[in-house]
């Protein structure tokens, strides 16, 4: 609670925490309408997938070029620009008249958004070396935040009615909101590490830990993309209660990484990820109930799983010496993102062949192979 305190005291720490949550914003109003979507274009769950495929691939374009761009605008800058860019492509995706437009719009969506990822991770990174502070894993509860206020949202939907409407009232407020503290980062360049380029040998060490960030990630984007349909298609939840699920992961999600910084300075990292592992395990269990009430409290105590573990890959990822703060922390948000934006499209494939209930029967299989991890990687030190 420590880091969180320090955000909220501080305009310059808030300010990069605010592009945190804004970014769940953008993406996760798009995710409470993606039923809406589904049956406005007359799209099946395989369909949906893959147009979701489309967001992945413009998440990835970025990556590429991401530190490079990060490192020639300098990353307050970039982040900036990542805010408009998120917000102006937030809005097509609930806009588009047919399903290749959707496709469309998604990619560029996506790659605004991977880009305002790297670039405010890089941000943080930064202030963390420069003022020797520790508030990556709060920054990310901002995120988490940003789901909250999205999840309280969906209890308005049917009184807005129009889900263009919707987004738009959100980005102009979270326009406002950033355009006020810009100034608290705008000008911010990150420091130059001496370094004879990308090499993969130095980021040998995180290839286990990206795979954790893979999969926690990969859960999380198939809780945003999917627990409204899940609620509404397995457990028959009433209509008010199809965005519960969503709300229940990001309140949960929020508060273990606001406690996340001082837990893992008291437990160790592997211990967290531990607990975190067996937390995510329990709360896929209950989701697989098909209890609507079980199966949001389910997604709540998965979120809580899963709340502090990418934070901390972010932080290892932006500090490795010889390495520029951007690439290390584009690799972590490579494997991530990978999960996140990939996951929701396997999953729409299983659900599509088989069920959607299957789906989280992988998820389920996927935290019990983080639990083996955390047990396997002290053992191997």
């Amino acid at each position: 609670m420590k880091s969180l305190l320090l955000i909220l005291g501080n305009r310059k720490y808030l300010a990069p925490a605010l592009v945190f949550a804004s970014l769940n914003v953008w993406f996760g109003t798009w995710a409470i309408y993606i039923p809406t979507v589904k049956e406005k274009l007359g799209i099946d769950k395989g369909d949906l997938g893959f147009a979701l495929f489309f967001l992945s691939l413009g998440v990835f374009s970025v990556f590429p070029v991401a530190s490079k761009l990060v490192n020639y605008f300098g990353v307050g800058r970039a982040t900036w620009l990542g805010v408009l860019s998120s917000s102006i492509f937030a809005l097509f995706p609930l806009l588009v008249p047919n399903y290749i437009l959707l496709c469309t719009a998604l990619f560029f969506f996506g790659a605004a958004n991977g880009f305002t990822d790297i670039a405010m991770n890089t941000l943080v990174t930064e202030v963390e070396k420069e003022d020797q502070v520790t508030i990556m894993s709060a920054a990310h509860g901002f995120f988490s935040l940003g789901g909250i206020l999205v999840g309280l949202g969906s209890f308005l939907i049917t009184v807005i009615s129009n889900p263009f409407l919707h987004m738009l009232g959100s980005v102009v407020l979270v326009l406002l909101v950033n355009w006020r503290f810009k100034k608290e980062y705008q000008n911010k360049k990150a420091t130059v590490e001496p370094t004879n380029g990308f090499s993969l040998q130095v980021f040998k060490p995180l290839l286990l830990l990206g795979l954790v960030g893979f999969i926690s990630m990969a859960s999380e984007g198939a809780i945003v993309d999917w627990s409204g349909l899940y609620l509404q298609e397995i457990t028959l939840a009433p209509t008010y209660l199809i965005g519960a699920g969503f709300l229940a992961f990001s309140i949960t999600m929020t508060l273990g990484r606001f406690l996340g910084d001082g837990i893992s300075e008291k437990v160790g990292s592997y211990k967290l990820l531990f607990i975190g592992a067996t937390l995510a395990i329990i709360g896929f269990l209950s989701v697989l109930t098909a209890n609507t009430y079980l199966a949001i409290f389910g997604f709540g105590l998965s979120g809580l799983g899963f709340s502090a573990m990418v934070p901390e890959l972010f932080r290892i990822g932006g500090k490795i010496k010889g390495v520029q703060s951007s690439q290390g922390v584009a690799f972590i948000a490579g494997s991530g993102y990978f999960g996140f934006l990939s996951g929701p499209v396997i999953l729409g494939y299983l659900a599509e062949t088989f069920n959607l209930k299957l789906s989280f029967v992988v998820l389920l299989l996927s935290a019990c192979l983080v639990l083996l991890i955390s047990i396997y990687k002290p053992r191997s030190k």
